[in-house]
């Protein structure tokens, strides 16, 4: 028994055709916003919507496809090319077929909109190609991406384009998309006899996210194998076929179907860089049960713990440093039981350097001692080493005074007997440290 209708899941039926379905999205899509008048318009420019999985970002460009008179494609680029474009740009010049190989195309030029989905997987080569189309107006650009815009999109070719950051959902808006599946007798789950409580709707929404698209999957599935053992059940007992079983979803269900393989992170992308920088900084501000909650977040998703390792012995130093000299064993210790026994036994190990990197006294003195002295050396001529502390390894170095004059400094009891000057000349009294 399959509540697939046409073999589509849920998530793609009850993708929203208008505005008027659509949910979320306030802060640019309501009545009155920049983005929804030139859309409603059809005068959007070329833009790139970039937020996290299942925010609506794809199901905003089908509402566009819905409502503009121009040419409207939609691809992916993963599994698009170089190729694909120019056919599309060909297209809209009037000099090639349309895309179904069958009806001509007008010869006269006209406006094309082209959704590319996943535009960060588009390298630079073939981002380039979309740039002098971009710029003449062949080509309306609506790029989607859950990756910064900044880093992964060419600079020329965003500077051409708007680019519009769309949130994660609210629990909220989660609730309402499931219940209109669960009302929606054309497209959703309404034909179905469910039993569902609303505790068990916002256990879904708080466990989606903010992504519509695992909310309805899971409650897709759970329908799924609810009614399967329901069918089971009467088929047992004998009960007349024919006869609409009723589809119980408890939370435990609900908590099968998502099994927790959807945590929000990904470990080569934005998600990545947010969390490292929420348990660095946790760290500094010396709060151990947030830095816990960054770390597991990180760990239970599947990170590397050598790269959470690595981190803590740079913070040992960067964040902590003279302030207390056992941060860096205990951080160094912690990377070598990392390597010694894996994950999951090590989760401890990164959780006792987590805390004490946390409840340190916190001192920056030689990170910022550190950027005095590169700056001093990007800025300043390359000084020589004063010759009393230059070894003099042959009898030539030792006639040119290298190592004259060099105090032994254990020879002396008093220090001050000692003092000798260690930087060179031009930089005599020079002080990184603030002792």
């Amino acid at each position: 028994m399959n509540t697939n209708k046409g073999h589509t899941l849920l998530a793609d039926r009850m993708r929203p055709r208008s505005f008027e379905e659509f949910v979320g999205q306030d802060h640019i899509l309501s009545v009155g916003k920049m983005l929804r008048k030139a859309i409603e318009s059809d005068q959007i420019p070329s833009m790139i919507f970039w937020g996290p999985p299942g925010c609506g970002k794809t199901t905003l460009a089908k509402v566009i496809a819905n409502i503009t008179g121009s040419y409207f494609v939609s691809m992916s680029a993963v599994t698009a090319g170089v190729k694909d474009v120019k056919k599309v740009v060909e297209e809209a010049h009037g000099d090639a077929t349309c895309r179904d190989g069958v009806n001509p195309v007008s010869t006269q030029k006209k406006r094309a909109i082209l959704f590319l989905d996943e535009i960060h997987r588009f390298n630079k080569a073939q981002q380039d190609v979309l740039l002098p189309h971009v710029e003449d107006g062949t080509l309306i650009l609506i790029g989607a991406t859950t990756e910064n815009p900044s880093f992964e999109v060419n600079s020329a070719l965003l500077s051409r384009c708007r680019v519009f950051v769309l949130n994660a959902l609210e629990v909220s808006d989660i609730e309402t998309i499931i219940k209109r599946a669960l009302a929606d007798t054309e497209r959703g789950l309404g034909t179905y006899q469910i039993d569902i409580d609303e505790d068990a709707i916002h256990y879904l929404a708080t466990m989606s996210n903010g992504d519509a698209r695992i909310a309805l999957n899971a409650l897709e599935l759970s329908v799924e194998t609810s009614r399967w053992d329901v069918s089971e059940k009467m088929s047992s007992n004998g009960t007349k076929t024919g006869q609409r079983p009723v589809s119980t979803i408890t939370k435990y269900l609900i908590s099968e179907s998502l099994q927790r393989t959807h945590l929000l992170y990904d470990q080569a992308g934005e998600e990545h860089y947010t969390i490292i920088s929420a348990l660095h900084k946790s760290m500094r501000g010396g709060d151990a049960n947030a830095a816990m909650y960054w770390l597991g977040r990180m760990l239970e998703a599947g990170e590397d713990p050598l790269y959470i390792a690595r981190r803590l012995i740079r913070f040992a130093s960067e964040d902590i440093g003279i302030a207390n000299s056992f941060a860096l064993p205990q951080a160094v210790a912690a990377y070598q039981a990392c390597h010694d026994i894996g994950m999951p036994e090590c989760n401890v190990v990164l959780a006792q350097a987590v805390v004490y990197m946390a409840k340190s006294k916190k001192s920056n003195a030689l990170y910022t001692a550190y950027k005095k002295v590169q700056k001093d050396i990007a800025e300043l001529p390359s000084y020589s080493v004063p010759l009393h502390l230059r070894n003099a390894p042959t009898k030539l170095m030792k006639n040119l005074g290298y190592g004259k004059g060099y105090k032994y400094t254990p020879e002396y009891d008093n220090p001050g007997d000692a003092h000798q000057d260690y930087l060179p000349e031009e930089l005599k009294n020079k002080k990184y440290l603030d002792e």
